[in-house]
């Protein structure tokens, strides 16, 4: 009887560690308008430029210092350019001489962006993507030169700015 009733526990326990884990895994990475979007390659191009959807859906990167926001410092936030998503404030960002828009941290608790290790083209990186749409954005690294010591080397065509 006290194994039959201990066993019953151990059901219930696994029932509700499987609910907790599945509600966990479909809760948005923030309540603000983080839902997960997912569309098809044929709406993405549809919605995007070419060179976006290089970018943002092929994981591409623009050359060196002719991105839009490279050297853009004027107030306001830099939201994901395929969906929306605000993603940095004009706070975050430093320069860098890098050739891209550089910033130190990302808006929020650390959910707005996807951290994932890349090892393409024989390097060891961090690839940084949009928590909500899944766009590359580029990547991250520990040499920045502010208190965070990181640097968010980010694609001007993955962003918006949008001003204050």
């Amino acid at each position: 009887m006290l194994f039959l009733r201990f066993k019953q526990n151990i059901v219930y326990v696994m029932l509700l560690g499987s609910f907790l884990a599945v509600r966990c895994q479909t809760q948005s990475p923030n309540s603000m308008n983080a839902e997960k979007i997912n569309k098809t390659d044929a709406e993405w191009k549809k919605e995007l430029t070419p060179e976006q959807y290089r970018i943002l859906r092929e994981k591409g990167t623009e050359k060196p210092f002719t991105g839009e926001y490279t050297s853009t410092f004027k107030k306001g936030k830099y939201v994901c350019a395929a969906c929306g998503y605000e993603l940095f404030t004009s706070d975050m960002k430093f320069k860098s001489d890098c050739g891209w828009p550089s910033f130190d941290a990302e808006t929020g608790t650390g959910s707005r962006i996807i951290k994932k290790r890349d090892t393409s083209f024989g390097m060891i990186r961090t690839e940084i993507m949009c928590a909500r749409c899944g766009g590359h954005l580029g990547h991250i690294f520990d040499d920045g030169p502010t208190p965070t010591g990181l640097r968010y080397c980010v694609n001007s065509l993955s962003i918006k700015f949008i001003p204050d």
